[in-house]
């Protein structure tokens, strides 16, 4: 099932459901006890929203080979976890905003898990009862400001630096499925899921050890290499197999604090 967050004509955001290219709302959040009510509404008359708003995003650092490869940097021994905050989520079509405080703001195109269960020290053998689906996340960095902070906290935390979407899809083997980012029709990325250091059973277990994980939360699985430069005007579309396609366009941040 594809779960959506949706709205109408400026009305409310809800949780919905797709079904044969129309959307139908769902009578409370997806993480308990709900209906489908009837799916009537055409897609082209709604308005999408990142399919879900996490109390913590916990994303996955130099997780495929050739990324590390390409940034010069070790596989490491366990997986390299680091925090992005809520408030960097947009959805499908928002745009991404490129701070003055960076000259080098780079696309991440990655698979995100979505915990529907909350769970602490999870058994690697019970998994797929602490998962609801996956969504296309896209773990925008200002490569520049990574490098001189030697932490990353704000080089991953601007708003506006975690696309997130179209949907979560809730029944998909994610074991090998295609990774594909396109920047002005030109691909970047493409890599399978079958190329991470860290599957998903492994990265769950490991953070459930650190940390709850609650309802809503997402996990950022890494992503493969051909990283590079965002400019003003791009337009960039994460395609991976079984999923959909998250579809966003880059502007210069103009806002004043």
């Amino acid at each position: 099932m594809q779960i959506i967050r949706y709205s109408q004509h400026n009305q409310r955001v809800q949780y919905g459901w797709i079904l044969d290219d129309k959307a139908g709302p769902l009578s409370g959040p997806p993480f308990g006890l709900y209906r489908r009510m009837d799916a009537v509404v055409p897609l082209s008359n709604v308005k999408f929203h990142a399919p879900v708003l996490p109390g913590k995003i916990i994303a996955i650092g130099r997780n495929y080979p050739e990324h590390a490869k390409e940034h010069d940097v070790e596989i490491p021994d366990t997986p390299l976890i680091f925090l992005k905050p809520p408030s960097s989520i947009i959805g499908f079509g928002d745009q991404i905003l490129l701070p003055p405080q960076s000259k080098k703001v780079e696309y991440e195109a990655e698979l995100a898990v979505v915990i529907g269960r909350r769970g602490r020290w999870i058994d690697i053998r019970e998994i797929e009862d602490y998962i609801l689906g996956y969504t296309i996340a896209n773990d925008v960095t200002a490569r520049d400001l990574q490098h001189n902070d030697g932490q990353w906290t704000r080089a991953k935390g601007f708003d506006s630096f975690c696309p997130l979407g179209p949907w979560i899809e809730t029944e998909l083997d994610v074991s090998d499925v295609l990774i594909t980012n396109r920047v002005n029709d030109e691909i970047r990325q493409m890599a399978s899921t079958r190329e991470m250091v860290f599957n998903i059973p492994q990265l769950v277990v490991y953070i459930s050890s650190i940390m709850t994980l609650n309802p809503g939360d997402l996990i950022l699985t890494g992503t493969p290499a051909g990283v590079g430069k965002l400019e003003d005007g791009d337009r960039i579309e994460i395609e991976i197999e079984g999923i959909g396609m998250l579809k966003n366009t880059v502007a210069k941040d103009l806002r004043k604090g």
